[in-house]
């Protein structure tokens, strides 16, 4: 970038071509390291018995099954696949967020960089919800329907694929006040538009959490819903100040530009305040 003597967000396009292709490949470097981390993790925290203590109590012999004898060896790889990626996650959205930063205006870098630490947080707390609410309330919930003409015959690998399945989807799904922050942010969406569309949002939640959660459990369903809307009604309320604090910036600048004796229309006074050189020296010349 230096030796073309550009700013970055003017690169020819194979030079951002090349870019995004190293930083993929940086990306997928990191999910593979995040891997072999996650297996020594997996292995050495006993992340299997951590995600068996919630239904401990309710097996008979509290003990798992399994039919194959590949079958832990397989459970415990798919368990290190799945914490390579949150351990890479971070890696990833810096090259993300690198790629894109470039092209973003400084009051919208402000908003964005928080948004993304923020979204670490909820991610977290979606987790743990789940883990310390969610998912043994749905085993007591399911496991309840159990009479004395069934023998209950548990085996690990889909129990470990529902119980992963729900902690990402709770953690995946508080993500949605930093999509909707991001999106406000850069002028996407407003608080108006948000406020008007709740009724189409509450129908799409809960779309989302009947797909998102296991089997035809209602309670689950309705346990990550009510988390949703309030995230949602949260998000607008972001939306609001973010919203605000953009218009501020965006009049600021157009009374500068105007000071300056630039000449620019609304509608393109965020073009202008990014291209300040050739849009005074179109003002100066006249019309193309």
């Amino acid at each position: 970038m230096s030796k073309l003597g550009r700013n970055p967000g003017e690169m020819p396009f194979l030079d951002h071509l090349e870019e995004l292709r190293w930083r993929a490949l940086w990306s997928l470097l990191a999910v593979v390291g995040g891997a072999i981390i996650g297996f020594i993790l997996v292995d050495r925290m006993d992340a299997m018995m951590l995600l068996i203590r919630p239904i401990e109590p309710l097996l008979e012999g509290g003990k798992l099954k399994y039919l194959s004898p590949t079958d832990p060896f397989f459970v415990t790889l798919k368990l290190a696949l799945i914490a390579g990626l949150v351990l890479a996650s971070p890696i990833v959205i810096y090259h993300v967020w690198a790629f894109l930063a470039p092209a973003l205006l400084p009051s919208e870098k402000r908003v964005i960089v928080p948004a993304l630490y923020m979204g670490m947080v909820l991610f977290v707390a979606g987790v743990v919800m789940s883990y310390k609410v969610v998912l043994p309330m749905t085993l007591r919930f399911t496991m309840s329907f159990q009479t004395e003409f069934l023998e209950q015959s548990i085996v690990i690998g889909p129990y470990m694929a529902m119980v992963t399945r729900l902690l990402l989807a709770f953690g995946i799904v508080f993500e949605l006040p930093v999509v909707i922050l991001i999106l406000s942010a850069l002028g996407l969406v407003t608080p108006e538009f948000l406020a008007s569309k709740r009724r189409h949002a509450v129908a799409g939640i809960t779309i989302l959490a009947a797909v998102l959660t296991p089997g035809d459990v209602i309670t689950v369903t309705l346990m990550m819903m009510a988390p949703l809307v309030l995230l949602y009604e949260f998000s607008i309320l972001l939306s609001r100040i973010v919203y605000r604090r953009r218009r501020l910036a965006q009049a600021a600048a157009g009374a500068q530009l105007e000071k300056e004796g630039v000449r620019v229309l609304p509608p393109l006074r965020r073009h202008a305040a990014i291209h300040r050189g050739p849009l005074a020296r179109g003002a100066g010349g006249g019309p193309a």
